[in-house]
């Protein structure tokens, strides 16, 4: 066993609910450069994990864990190592029974984060099928909507894993888990499950959170406009 450097928690292009300008080449690029061990992929709704960028990444020393991050009664759920390569429009929060298993990891991401995506009271309606809780990068020592996360994972015994969510190739990095395990993907959700897991995080600087917000602007801008370009044609 060692404490291997991972992020579980990543959106690539290839991602068809968002607008990012790198591809998952360029992500596991970017993870040999920062030391990591292993990343997931986990774009909206569906599963990217073709064979050959697998391969891209095992030849640069990283091992690409399958995942998802699904949408649930409209509420972001974490997948990883799903069994399924899709998630049907429309499913309800309730299908957590049938998702859960001893194969796959159910992470809550952002869960009290002030969006209409995050699971916020639902967390708790739902808390037996969740095996860890995310401590997200986005966040300042001024504005940190992780406390109630830390909080929560606290009184329920649930580990705390950090994740970049990155949607921009510089948040990467920010924070992240050591999980004691093998470089195995079943390894890693068993460490996970059993709580072997270390945080690592590091706020954003009001600088760099300026330039989230930048960034997030400007992505809506150019979804707006292409929208219209659409509606033009």
């Amino acid at each position: 066993m060692t404490w291997l450097k991972v992020d579980l928690h990543t959106h690539t292009s290839e991602d068809p609910q968002d607008r990012i300008t790198y591809n998952s080449y360029q992500l596991i690029d970017r993870a040999v450069l920062k030391g990591f061990d292993a990343i997931a992929i986990t774009n909206h709704d569906f599963l990217f994990y073709p064979d050959d960028l697998v391969e891209y990444a095992e030849d640069r020393g990283i091992l690409l864990i399958p995942g998802m991050e699904l949408t649930l009664s409209k509420k972001h759920v974490l997948l990883i190592n799903p069994d399924f390569p899709s998630n049907p429009k429309g499913r309800p929060l309730s299908d957590l029974e049938k998702i859960k298993n001893n194969s796959n990891l159910i992470i809550a991401p952002h869960p009290f984060f002030p969006q209409l995506k995050s699971l916020k009271s639902n967390f708790f309606s739902y808390f037996s099928y969740f095996d860890a809780v995310e401590f997200s990068h986005c966040y300042t020592r001024f504005f940190n909507p992780n406390k109630k996360a830390v909080f929560t994972a606290k009184k329920y015994d649930i580990p705390l894993v950090g994740t970049s969510d990155c949607h921009f190739l510089w948040e990467f990095g920010t924070t992240y888990s050591y999980i004691e395990a093998e470089k195995t993907i079943p390894s890693i959700i068993h460490a996970v499950k059993k709580k072997k897991v270390r945080l690592v995080s590091f706020p954003l600087s009001i600088h760099s959170s300026f330039r989230l917000s930048i960034d997030i602007a400007h992505v809506k801008l150019k979804k707006i406009f292409s929208q219209k370009e659409s509606t033009l044609r």
